[in-house]
């Protein structure tokens, strides 16, 4: 079982949350539809199924992420990764420029959407930006190449301020 694209995307979440917030040595509970966990392990199981995948997975990564602790209820996962998984990330993250970038642009009350879309052309000539018809986002925005980075970003405007979240491919795509 390759366990690859879960545990990338767990150090990309956590990565995000430590560049918005700062370094915090606490846990972190990531939470996960069993549809995207089967995506991130190239599997079909069931949530009984899944929990035995993210239990072995979860003995995999104790050394770097800690005593992970799982539970699911109705097909939703919850990772609750102990402070030590925190701490291994915060030790070994790379330096992500763009989201760095990117954070300090939607950080700063009156930014602009093409502030962002700027921030995002700054990186690659292969940015895709796209006027959204959804009552909670206006815009995405990704890049063509997945380079620097391959996820989706929905944003929106509230109140002056812009706002993002961010998706895999495949889950954006189930979302819209």
């Amino acid at each position: 079982m390759e366990y690859d694209q879960l545990e990338k995307n767990i150090i990309d979440m956590l990565e995000e949350e430590q560049i918005k917030l700062g370094y915090i040595e606490e846990a972190v509970r990531l939470y996960y539809p069993l549809k995207s966990l089967n995506r991130f392990l190239g599997t079909d199981a069931d949530a009984e199924e899944m929990t035995a995948l993210l239990e072995t997975f979860a003995e995999k990564q104790k050394e770097r992420f800690g005593e992970m602790q799982i539970s699911e209820k109705k097909d939703r996962f919850c990772l609750l990764i102990p402070p030590q998984g925190a701490e291994y990330v915060h030790e070994h993250m790379g330096d992500n420029q763009f989201l760095h970038a990117l954070t300090k642009a939607v950080s700063v009350h009156g930014t602009t959407f093409e502030d962002v879309f700027e921030v995002f052309r700054s990186f690659s000539t292969q940015v895709v930006i796209e006027k959204m018809d959804d009552e909670d986002y206006d815009y995405l925005v990704y890049f063509a190449d997945g380079k620097p980075d391959g996820y989706y970003y929905c944003l929106t405007d509230e109140g002056g301020h812009i706002i993002y979240h961010r998706y895999t491919k495949d889950d954006y795509q189930d979302l819209f």
